[in-house]
C-alpha cells in the first residue's frame, strides 16, 4: 500500500506558496506591503493629528500651527486613498498573475502524470482543484500576506510612537496586539484546521460524485435509481453543510473573542492613561495623544484575527495543489533521445506488474510495416495494458520493446507520439464540432483532408447526413453521437494524424455486426503505408489480420491462421 504523505503545517504551506512568487513578484509584494503600511499609518494620522490639535489647545508645546495640523489631517486622508489603491493593485496583480502561473503549472503537471496516474483519479476532484482550489489561493496572495506584514509593521510603529509621544506604559499595554494578532488566530486556526481540511477534501469528492451522477443520468433513469442517487447527493450535501456550519460557528467565536480582546485593551489603555494623569506622571494632552494612537491602531491586527477561517480553507487548497505539483509521473518524458521513423516493432519477453499483481508475463510479438497484427483474448487478460506499454504510459517490469531496433526508453516521447497513436474502445469527443474534434490530430487540416479521413474510416456518409456536416456539435462527451459513430470518428482521427502505427483497442466492441464489417473493410482498404495492431475479444474481428496472437492470463502465443 502506498504510504500516505504527512500533512504540512500552515507555516510550511505558506512558505511553499511564497516560494512560488519568484523575484519579480516578490518585489511587487514588498512594494504592496510598504504602500499598505504607509497607507494605514496615514489613516491613523487623521485622528492622531486631530488629537495633536486638541493637545495643543490643552497647553501642550506643539511646534505646529493649527493650519499646519489641519493640513496634515487632510494630507493623510488624501494619501491614504492613493496608497490603499496601490496596495490593492499590487496584491491583486500578484494574485492573478500567480494564479495564471499556477494553472499553467497544474496543467503541465497533469500532462506529465497523464495517463497512468490520472486513470484512477476522480475527475470531479481534479476539476475542483483547477477551479475552486486555485481561486481560494487568491485569498492568500491578495488578502493574507500583506495584512499580516502590515499588522506587524504598523503595530511596531505605533508602540514606538506611543512610547515617545506619551508613555512607555501605554506602549506596553498596546502589546495586546500579540494576543489579538497572533495568539487568538493561532488558537482558532488549530481548532478549525481539521474541519477545513475535511471540508476541502469532501468538496472534491462531492464534485466527483455529482459529475458522475450527471454523466450516468441515463442509467439512473433506466433503472429507477434516481431517487437513491438523489438521496445520497442530499446526504453528502448535508454533511458538507454541517462542516460549513462548524466553520461558521468557529468564525463567529473567533470574531467575538477578538472584539472582546480589543475592548479590554482599549479599556486598559484608557484606565492606565487616566491613572498616569492622576498620578502626575503624564499630562492630559500627552495622554490624549497616546490613547488616540493606540485606539486607532487595532485595525490591522483585527484583520489578521479574521483570517483563520479563510486561511484554513486556503491552506487545505494549497496542500492539495502542492501535493499534485510534487507528485512524480510513472514515466519521465524522453527529450534527448532518438528520433523515430517507424519501420517495425519487436517485443521480447515483456512483463509488467501493477500494484503487486502480475499483468503480463513473457509476452513476445512483432509488427512489420504494412501489416495488420491481431491480438485476441478475453476481457481483462492484459491486451489493453500491452498497448499502453507500447506507448510508454507505464514503465515495463522487464523485457524489451524496440522500434526499428531502438529501445522504447531511448526514443523521444514527442517523436513516439508522432509515429504511434491509439484509438481506445471508448473514444473521447470534446464538446466541440466534429471538425474541431478531428483537427486535434492535425490542427491545420483542410475540410477536404477531414472528409478524406472520414472516408477512410467509412464515416463520410455519417457526417454528410448530419444537419451541419463537419460543423455539427458532437455534444458534451460526444453525447449527440452513438458509441459506434464515436469510434468511427476516433478511427478517422487516427487516419488523419498520419501515424504509421495505429493501435486499435476493441474498435468494434460497441457496434453491431454490420458496422463491424464496415470498419474492418475500411482497415483493409486503407492499410497501405500503415501498420495496425488490432486488439479485440471477438474472433470475428481477426478476419482482417495478417497474423494473430492469442492472449490469455497475461501470456501470449501466435496462432496459425
Amino acid at each position: 500500500m502506498k504510504k500516505e504523505l504527512s500533512r504540512r503545517s500552515g507555516v510550511q504551506i505558506a512558505a511553499e506558496l511564497m516560494k512560488l512568487l519568484g523575484g519579480r513578484l516578490s518585489a511587487v509584494m514588498l512594494l504592496a506591503v510598504l504602500n499598505g503600511s504607509l497607507g494605514f499609518l496615514c489613516a491613523m494620522g487623521v485622528p492622531f493629528f486631530g488629537a495633536v490639535g486638541i493637545a495643543k489647545a490643552l497647553g501642550e508645546s506643539i511646534p505646529l500651527t493649527y493650519g499646519a495640523i489641519a493640513g496634515l489631517c487632510v494630507g493623510c486622508g488624501v494619501l491614504r486613498g492613493g496608497l490603499r489603491y496601490l496596495e490593492q493593485y499590487g496584491n491583486h496583480y500578484i494574485a492573478f498573475r500567480l494564479l495564471a502561473v499556477l494553472r499553467d503549472k497544474i496543467f503541465t503537471k497533469l500532462r506529465a502524470l497523464c495517463p497512468a496516474k490520472l486513470e484512477s483519479r476522480q475527475k470531479g476532484s481534479l476539476l475542483t482543484m483547477i477551479t475552486a482550489d486555485i481561486e481560494t489561493l487568491e485569498v492568500f496572495y491578495a488578502h493574507t500576506v500583506s495584512p499580516v506584514c502590515i499588522a506587524v509593521l504598523v503595530s511596531l510603529a505605533v508602540m514606538v510612537v506611543t512610547g515617545l509621544a506619551a508613555s512607555w506604559y501605554l506602549s506596553l499595554i498596546a502589546a495586546a496586539y500579540l494576543c489579538i494578532g497572533v495568539l487568538l488566530p493561532r488558537f482558532f486556526s488549530r481548532r478549525m484546521a481539521e474541519t477545513g481540511m475535511r471540508y476541502r477534501r469532501e468538496l472534491g469528492d462531492f464534485g466527483a460524485y455529482f459529475l458522475d451522477s450527471i454523466k450516468g443520468i441515463r442509467e439512473l433513469v433506466l433503472y429507477n435509481a434516481g431517487e437513491a442517487r438523489a438521496a445520497e447527493v442530499d446526504r453528502r450535501s448535508d454533511a458538507m453543510l454541517g462542516r460549513t456550519k462548524a466553520l461558521k460557528r468557529e468564525t463567529a467565536l473567533s470574531a467575538a473573542a477578538t472584539e472582546a480582546a480589543v475592548s479590554l485593551s482599549v479599556l486598559a489603555v484608557l484606565a492606565v492613561g487616566i491613572f498616569l494623569v492622576h498620578s502626575g506622571s503624564l499630562s492630559v494632552g500627552c495622554m490624549v495623544l497616546g490613547v488616540t494612537a493606540v485606539f486607532g491602531s487595532f485595525g490591522p491586527v483585527i484583520a489578521v484575527s479574521a483570517l483563520p477561517a479563510n486561511l484554513n480553507q486556503t491552506f487545505a487548497s494549497g496542500e492539495r495543489i502542492l501535493r499534485l505539483l510534487e507528485e512524480q509521473p510513472e514515466v519521465e518524458a524522453v527529450e534527448n533521445g532518438t528520433e523515430l521513423s517507424y519501420e517495425g516493432l519487436e517485443v521480447h519477453d515483456l512483463s509488467f506488474a501493477y500494484g503487486g499483481e502480475t499483468v503480463l508475463k513473457g509476452v513476445s510479438m512483432t509488427a512489420r510495416k504494412n501489416e495488420i497484427v491481431g491480438i485476441v483474448g478475453e476481457s481483462g487478460c492484459g491486451k489493453s495494458t500491452l498497448l499502453k506499454l507500447l506507448l510508454r504510459f507505464w514503465e515495463r517490469s522487464g523485457g524489451q520493446i524496440r522500434y526499428n531496433g531502438t529501445d522504447l526508453d531511448e526514443i523521444n516521447t514527442e517523436s513516439l507520439y508522432r509515429n504511434v497513436t491509439m484509438v481506445s474502445q471508448s473514444t473521447y469527443l470534446f464538446d466541440a464540432t466534429i471538425a474541431e474534434n478531428l483537427r486535434i490530430a492535425k490542427p491545420d487540416a483542410t475540410d477536404e483532408e477531414l472528409m478524406a479521413a472520414l472516408r477512410m474510416a467509412s464515416a463520410e456518409e455519417l457526417v454528410q447526413v448530419l444537419p451541419e456536416g463537419l460543423s455539427t456539435p458532437a455534444g458534451l462527451l460526444g453525447g449527440r453521437l452513438s458509441m459506434g459513430e464515436r469510434q468511427r470518428i476516433g478511427l478517422a482521427r487516427a487516419f488523419l494524424s498520419g501515424c504509421p502505427l495505429i493501435l486499435l483497442d476493441e474498435p468494434t466492441s460497441n457496434v453491431d455486426s454490420i458496422n463491424e464489417g464496415v470498419i474492418l473493410r475500411a482497415l483493409l482498404k486503407h492499410r497501405q503505408g500503415r501498420t495496425i495492431i488490432l486488439v479485440s475479444h471477438r474472433a470475428s474481428t481477426m478476419a482482417v489480420a495478417d497474423r494473430v496472437y492469442k492472449m490469455e492470463n497475461g501470456q501470449m502465443e501466435e496462432q496459425a491462421i
